[in-house]
């Protein structure tokens, strides 16, 4: 057969190869003799400043010449099939003398280690029977950032310049040695004819690839981590601290990493991260917490590609480094001691990790689901610009390292670790918020504020920093009232709301609408809500009562603003509403001014409705939430592989849309939609374009005022800089988890009573009785309202209060202040008779 090869020719092919690959070796790695007198071997020390490249290419030539091979049988020159430099001995290329940290002297070649080398040491060292060499060696390796990120490079891989020269001159192998190809040789020369130095020549990456051979280093790691940890973990412990903190020095010195460092001092990180034992005693302890120190003084642009590496290469390594990060945290904080002066913020071993931590956020959100297109919106509702890497922006408050990758929570679908595995519950519990917002508010640069590092606080402290910002500009806005009198302006302190209970929506309707139209700031006031005809000093309960009166009345689908989804039974807007846009922007004000005063709401909103609010437009994923038998059957399309689609499904882009009223509508998606069938080319054209129908088109009138309502009250809030769209969800609609157990745990007694009075353990016994609907309605009775704020009901601290001997009375409420008026009744069943009554039949003012 013409052009086939002999066995013989293959026979010529490999053994031509292992020879060149025996002369890479001699030249690179040495025969390990002491005493080598041959100029072509390393172990003479007449061959220096070699390249992996120039070494490979040497060793063509000297194959052709039929160079000197030195004795066969010594380490180096045992045949590999791997590629890889040693396993020679490394007690040859490492100074004998005791670690520095500068890691190289004048004249002498930089340690470095590979899979091979390290594999070598600790089968030496097994057999010897002493471990001193590789404690030497990692001492060596790891105390140095230059000789760490020589280490585990890609240099002899199938894409090596030894493995590339081989394939380019494969023809010129069965040649005689003279004719070989010379102009492979001068190629692979010409490559580094600026390279000077004799340390290994990494591949180099592109934005999101790394030159470190991450595989071989987790292998590696596995073979070091097989022997007993006593054996060399000091060392590596020791070693780990004193690179961490030359990195540290080099960084805060210079403040500026040269950009041909950049990707050394990477490889050095994804090396250290990828040690397995890091969130283990004396790694947690010591060495974490200075890895974290150094790594936080990088720049923007290297931390953003230390997170797109992780997330490319690292995706099942990132879990564990979280756990070693929250381990860590955890740690330092529990055994803190904190004060005022003195507080979490200030503490780098808890700062240090949290900036890890934030690259690691970003990495976990590449490395998962991100939508595919630009879904952003500003506020008249059109698409935004694109940033510099082509990925769209939100026009929600960005750090830096969210600009420079590009992204925001909001582009990911679904993180490859869930956002809640970020929370750290101590750190959470021991802030003091009021400080940290504070700090947030500071001009100085040098102030640490968990504000913006968001992530890692769990839904309830976030919500206590929104409190901060929210009272603040109410203050604020109550001296400017003051100063205002002063000088022969008076204004009104407070945003005072009078309306009738069966005019609620009309009265509102109004108030509002002027005082959006004539100042707006008034907005930021704080509530107060005057029932007309009624008596009530408003110290909250009132304006809790209110929203949930105008919530129950707005949103019922008889008054036709919303509707209710038929399998989900959530709210949604109608898209033929005849209400004026003024309605819908009112219920936009209600929504905002519930998060602004701290009151939770009986809204039951599909997730897409949060996103839209924080500027993203609805898109095919959020119908899965916002009508699951429509993602099915949308889905089911987009999953036909089979050619006869239009025979077959015969949709087109023409959809028919059903209104409140029953009656149907017709819509094109596109230009002469009812004539284009949907085909195997297009079905994604039409699951997108109907998608953005039903979410953003078809209620576009309705929910431009809606969010315009909305930001009248926040715009100047942190709101978006805190808060996903599925913890708004929490913060305006509370929490799903409704456990008595947690109120009663949290409640105090006043009046004489006591946990152990017999009237309150009664009326715990009648309370965890109940059924769930009457729980709430004891919870309204109490509280105001019948949501579970954010963080459970142990955040409302019920006071339950003695109002009393035995008597007929009922039991009274203070919901502005959460306390429950509980006379001392003398039996279980007639406590159970006057709070049902009064639980059942309490709604306004005198009606107890």
């Amino acid at each position: 057969m013409v052009g086939a090869k002999s066995p013989c020719s293959d026979m010529k092919r490999a053994v031509a190869k292992k020879l060149i690959e025996r002369y890479f070796y001699q030249l690179t790695d040495g025969c390990g003799n002491p005493d080598c007198d041959n100029q072509n071997c390393a172990s003479s020390g007449k061959v220096t400043n070699l390249t992996p490249n120039q070494a490979a290419a040497q060793a063509i030539q000297l194959f052709s010449q039929e160079a000197r091979l030195c004795d066969g049988t010594q380490p180096s020159k045992v045949a590999r099939t791997t590629l890889e430099p040693g396993p020679a001995s490394l007690a040859k290329s490492l100074p004998v003398k005791s670690v520095n940290p500068t890691c190289s002297d004048e004249g002498k070649q930089d340690p470095y280690l590979t899979e091979a080398k390290l594999l070598d040491i600790i089968e030496r060292c097994k057999s010897e029977g002493s471990f001193s060499l590789l404690i030497r060696t990692l001492g060596e390796v790891f105390s140095c950032a230059k000789a760490l990120s020589l280490s585990f490079q890609k240099t002899v891989k199938n894409d090596s310049p030894l493995a590339a020269l081989l394939d380019r001159a494969s023809d010129s192998l069965l040649r005689p040695p003279g004719d070989m190809n010379k102009e492979a040789i001068r190629s692979i020369q010409g490559e580094d004819k600026e390279e000077d130095s004799s340390e290994p020549s990494p591949i180099v990456p592109n934005n999101v690839d790394t030159s470190v051979d991450l595989p071989a280093v987790r292998r590696a790691f596995a073979a070091l981590w097989s022997l007993p940890g006593e054996v060399f973990k000091s060392a590596l412990v020791n070693a780990l601290v004193t690179l961490a903190d030359n990195i540290e020095l080099d960084l805060r010195v210079f403040r500026i990493m040269p950009w041909d460092n950049m990707d050394s001092l990477l490889n050095v990180f994804l090396i250290v991260f990828e040690i397995p034992m890091l969130g283990n005693s004396e790694y947690l302890e010591l060495a974490l917490h200075m890895l974290c120190k150094a790594l936080s003084c990088f720049p923007i642009v290297a931390q953003a590609k230390l997170a797109r590496v992780w997330a490319k290469h690292c995706k099942s390594r990132l879990p564990s480094i979280l756990q070693a990060l929250q381990e860590l945290i955890t740690v330092k904080v529990i055994g803190g001691s904190f004060t005022r002066d003195y507080c979490v913020q200030d503490a780098d071993t808890i700062t240090a990790p949290t900036k890890v931590m934030k690259i690691l956020y970003y990495a976990s959100m590449l490395a998962g689901e991100l939508d595919e297109c630009d879904l952003n919106t500003d506020e008249d509702g059109e698409s935004t610009s694109n940033d510099k890497s082509g990925r769209s922006l939100s026009q929600i408050p960005q750090d830096p390292l969210a600009k420079e990758l590009g992204i925001t929570a909001l582009d990911a679908r679904k993180p490859f670790i869930p956002f809640t595995d970020f929370y750290n519950e101590p750190l959470s519990d021991a802030i003091e918020m009021d400080k940290d917002f504070a700090y947030y508010k500071s001009e100085e640069p040098m102030k640490f504020s968990f504000m913006n590092y968001a992530f890692i606080l769990t839904p309830a402290t976030k919500t206590l920093g929104l409190y901060y910002d929210n009272r603040i500009r109410m203050y604020s806005e109550r001296r400017m009232s003051f100063l205002q009198s002063v000088v022969g302006q008076p204004t009104n302190p407070y945003l005072r709301l009078k309306v009738r209970r069966d005019r609620l929506i009309d009265d509102a309707l109004v108030e509002l609408e002027m005082i959006a139209v004539e100042n707006p700031s008034d907005l930021k006031k704080q509530l107060v809500v005057e029932f007309e005809g009624e008596q009530g000093v408003d110290e909250g309960g009132v304006s809790k009562e209110f929203f949930q009166l105008i919530v129950e009345e707005i949103f019922n689908p008889d008054y036709g603003m919303f509707t209710t989804q038929e399998d989900t039974q959530m709210t949604w807007f109608n898209p033929t509403s005849f209400e004026s846009d003024a309605h819908f922007t009112l219920i936009g004000v209600v929504l905002g001014l519930a998060i602004y005063n701290n009151v939770i709401l009986d809204v039951r909103f599909s997730m897409v409705v949060y996103r839209k609010l924080l500027g993203r437009k609805g898109c095919f994923a959020d119908l899965e939430d916002w009508s699951p038998t429509l993602y099915r059957t949308l889905k089911e399309l987009m999953d036909y592989t089979e050619d006869d689609m239009p025979e077959a499904l015969m949709q087109t882009f023409r959809v028919a849309n059903k209104d409140v009223f029953g009656s149907i509508s017709f819509h094109d998606l596109k230009q002469n939609g009812d004539e284009t069938f949907v085909t195997q080319e297009n079905k994604k054209e039409f699951v997108d374009l109907y998608a953005d129908f039903l979410l953003n088109k078809s209620v576009e009138r309705q929910f431009k005022a809606f969010r315009r309502g909305f930001q009248m009250v926040t715009d100047e809030s942190p709101l978006a800089l805190l808060f996903r769209p599925e913890e708004i969800e929490q913060l305006v609609c509370g929490s799903k988890v409704f456990d008595f157990a947690e109120l009663e745990a949290a409640t105090e007694y006043e009046g004489g009573y006591t946990v152990d009075s017999k009237a309150v353990r009664n009326f715990w016994r009648v309370a965890h009785s109940l059924p769930p609907e009457s729980q709430r309605r004891l919870l309204q009775f109490t509280t105001g309202s019948d949501r579970v704020p954010v963080g459970g009901l142990s955040r409302l601290k019920m006071v339950i209060a003695r109002h009393g001997p035995d008597s007929d009375r009922l039991p009274i409420a203070h919901t502005c202040y959460n306390v429950l008026l509980l006379p001392d009744y003398s039996t279980i069943e007639k406590l159970q008779d006057r709070l049902l009554k009064a639980i059942n039949y309490s709604k306004g003012f005198g009606i107890l």
